[in-house]
């Protein structure tokens, strides 16, 4: 069955998921759903400086939102933020240095944004892990899963958005095994079974909390550093065909900033500004309800172990 997923994702990603593909699907984009201006408006994204998260920030930073930079190294950071700010004259762009696989330091984190700032419309969850070997941080957690798959929905969110990847399609969640401790570590596969968390995650948070907009989205095939450094091969061999950074972020940016997509049902998963499924066919990947309530029930735990008091 895997060499069948495998063998399906890759045809699937042929037809859809490349740069070819995102030029045929934005024939029917409509061009008026991204004519916003986003002045008053505030937006954090983490993983800004950049790939998918930059370009993600130029766009909002162009149209006048407020950007909260949720960020790892600091002087990469620092230097994406300016040239977001030379690039789009927009001053209003803040730098927030975080590990997120550092669960505690993530809670106090969101604890001390919420003192200072009292609003926060759109969350956008990009940054992302693919680990090489397993390995923890302090408080126990598989560092992938604790990056990829907790999470935290403070009360004055508005909409969160998660940037997903289409290797999510290979993998049937695994409630038995979130943080990957059995079987042998492969870290692109643990990644997509992270990314298959995030969809379950999404689906069942729009039903949790449903004055918060969810969505979830696969951005193809993209150029970008953390790619061509986690899956050299896949990049050497696929560069020519790989959408770039603004492609990739396109869907991110509509979802965070469009009256079109706030119409659209929460929960659900979104590829090239569409709405599509989130199971490849005859591949046995869904879940029961049960195993989907286990997972926020899990994830529900591990969030009040961590969380400030």
């Amino acid at each position: 069955m895997s060499l069948y997923r495998n063998l399906a994702w890759f045809l699937k990603g042929m037809t859809e998921f490349t740069r070819n593909a995102f030029l045929s699907a934005s024939k029917r984009f409509v061009e008026k759903d991204l004519e916003v201006s986003l002045a008053g408006r505030s937006f954090m994204i983490t993983g800004a400086n950049s790939g998918i998260g930059k370009a993600t920030a130029m766009a909002i930073a162009r149209r006048g939102g407020t950007i909260h930079m949720v960020c790892r190294n600091k002087d990469k950071a620092e230097e994406a933020r300016a040239e977001l700010v030379k690039e789009t004259g927009n001053k209003e762009i803040y730098v927030h240095i975080l590990d997120l696989s550092e669960t505690k330091k993530v809670w106090e984190f969101a604890e001390a944004f919420k003192r200072k700032y009292k609003t926060l419309n759109v969350l956008i969850n990009n940054a992302g892990s693919i680990m090489s070997q397993r390995d923890v941080n302090a408080e126990g957690l598989e560092k992938g899963f604790a990056t990829n798959s907790t999470y935290i929905t403070a009360s004055f969110l508005l909409v969160q958005i998660t940037v997903s990847s289409g290797g999510m399609l290979v993998q049937k969640l695994r409630i038995g095994n979130l943080q990957s401790e059995r079987g042998r570590y492969d870290g692109t596969m643990v990644y997509a079974q992270h990314k298959r968390q995030q969809v379950v995650m999404t689906e069942q948070l729009a039903k949790i909390h449903p004055s918060i907009h969810f969505s979830v989205m696969h951005p193809g095939w993209v150029n970008t550093p953390a790619v061509a450094n986690a899956m050299p091969d896949f990049h050497r061999s696929m560069k020519d065909s790989l959408r770039t950074p603004e492609q990739g972020a396109d869907t991110v940016v509509w979802l965070a900033v469009s009256e079109a997509a706030a119409a659209k049902p929460s929960g659900r998963f979104y590829q090239d500004r569409r709405m599509v499924g989130t199971h490849l066919p005859l591949a046995w990947t869904h879940s029961s309800p049960l195993e989907e309530q286990k997972l926020i029930s899990a994830l529900d735990d591990l969030a009040k172990m961590f969380q400030p008091h």
